[in-house]
């Protein structure tokens, strides 16, 4: 039996045994990874992974089954299994399967060329890295953490009112972290590159990245504690906002998980702030043409210009807040159950460099990264207390390495007390990117 001819199956199957809408969620992901230790090659992994599910509307409620298994007897089971879940649901929302857009935007993120990459020269390339890295300076002796990772994915959604979606992707992640020794002192950084293209992914710059990070906070300390004019690094911002992302759910809202109850329209963030949700971003890491519903993809400002525009909403969130659904859809595998998720989720960059910012600021500190965001941030009441690095700005230029501090504050008070935003606009090996971002004060525990 093909996976067509399953799919086919499964709809008959559950149109005959009494569901009113039925869906099939297809996903296939082909991923390789592998490390780098000292020259020799460990946790070295190859999987290939394909699974199915089905959604269906038995007796008003929503019932779901999965499987790995497409073969005859599946069919069945996979109905039943539905029709069972259906009349155990004790979820009264409103829920249904959509019968799909007019249209739908056009994304290319799949690239043939990067499945035809060899093993061979995936396990070159971080050699190629670690040899790069260890030729820079004697005072690096090993890279800690060596990694080059590929995946392949297919996402499809068929559903009994005629609806056949197909989306596919994949990238290309390498990471390394280099680890340097000066006088009894140990220091460490990181460096990665995310790509569609294999051929675009470059040794050289990641070693080099990372040698020179390890290098400058060899001689790193605690700064006295006190409030401090304060710029978020565009590689550290983003681990906020990806913390802090829930607040932004319509689920989240309905459930009082989030402060945002009631906001929409108006400012909840300076007028520097504008966030986004864009899933046709070019390249981008989480690009699609539809949400997990089926629903086309859109690109929005969640807030413009500090104003909250909108929620995130799956089908189920929209019918209950009186809105259409915001493409937001989001299924954490294939047999997850519904939830919403942003897409490439984004702060929009500003006009200045993070070297304007800096002068702009004078005294000050730069957070270029934070640790313990489980256990030190609260996602519901946006307080959050980080241990951070980063350094020390005087007279508008870098001075010193910090380390061994710890910052906090209120999400929900940072976005309000953003001054302005810079023109540095990374996604570090996610889909939820920021440019480096002034703001204001903060306060750190340190010496």
């Amino acid at each position: 039996m093909t996976i067509d001819q399953f799919i086919q199956a499964l709809l008959d199957e559950a149109k005959t045994s009494g569901i009113e809408g039925a869906e099939i969620y297809l996903s296939s992901d082909d991923s390789f990874q592998a490390m780098c230790v000292q020259g020799q090659i460990n946790n070295y992994t190859v999987n290939a992974t394909r699974g199915l599910s089905l959604r269906g509307i038995y007796q008003g409620k929503m019932g779901y089954a999965a499987t790995e298994a497409f073969d005859e007897d599946a069919v069945k089971q996979m109905v039943e299994a539905v029709k069972e879940s259906a009349e155990l649901t004790e979820d009264e929302d409103v829920q249904e399967i959509y019968p799909g857009d007019e249209e739908y935007p056009q994304v290319s993120v799949y690239h043939p060329a990067l499945d035809q990459v060899s093993e061979e020269k995936k396990i070159q390339f971080i050699l190629d890295v670690e040899k790069r890295a260890l030729s820079i300076d004697p005072r690096v002796e090993q890279l800690n953490y060596n990694m080059i990772s590929t995946s392949s994915g297919e996402t499809r959604i068929v559903n009994s009112y005629g609806l056949n979606l197909r989306h596919r992707d994949n990238m290309a992640f390498a990471y390394a972290s280099a680890t340097a020794k000066e006088d009894g002192r140990v220091a460490t950084g990181s460096s990665f590159q995310v790509e569609r293209d294999f051929e675009a992914l470059d040794a050289g710059k990641i070693a080099q990245e990372a040698v020179e990070e390890a290098l400058f906070m060899l001689h790193a300390a605690p700064v006295p504690s006190g409030n401090y004019r304060a710029i978020i690094h565009a590689k550290c911002m983003p681990d906020l906002l990806s913390t802090f992302a829930g607040i932004f759910s319509a689920e989240n809202v309905q459930k009082g998980m989030s402060l945002l109850a009631g906001k929409e329209g108006e400012m909840i963030a300076s007028e520097a702030v504008t966030l986004m949700d864009d899933p046709l971003l070019p390249g981008g890491l989480a690009s699609h043409p539809f949400d997990d519903e089926g629903v086309a993809a859109y690109t929005k400002a969640v807030i413009k210009n500090g104003k909250l525009n909108t929620l995130l909403h799956n089908l189920k969130t929209a019918r209950k807040a009186g809105v259409k659904s915001t493409g937001n859809a989001s299924k954490g595998s294939y047999a997850s159950a519904m939830d919403i998720g942003p897409s490439n989720f984004y702060l929009a960059p500003g006009e200045k460099t993070l070297a304007e910012l800096t002068r702009d600021m004078g005294d000050g500190i730069v957070i270029t990264e934070v640790s313990g965001l489980h256990a030190g941030a609260n996602p519901i009441s946006g307080d959050f207390s980080l241990i951070a690095q980063g350094y020390t700005v005087k007279d508008g230029k870098k001075d010193r390495p910090v380390e061994q501090i710890t910052v906090a504050g209120n999400f929900y008070q940072l976005l309000q007390n953003i001054r302005a935003v810079g023109s540095d606009l990374v996604f570090p090996g996610s889909a939820v990117g920021s440019p480096s971002v002034d703001v204001g004060e903060v306060s750190v525990a340190g010496k």
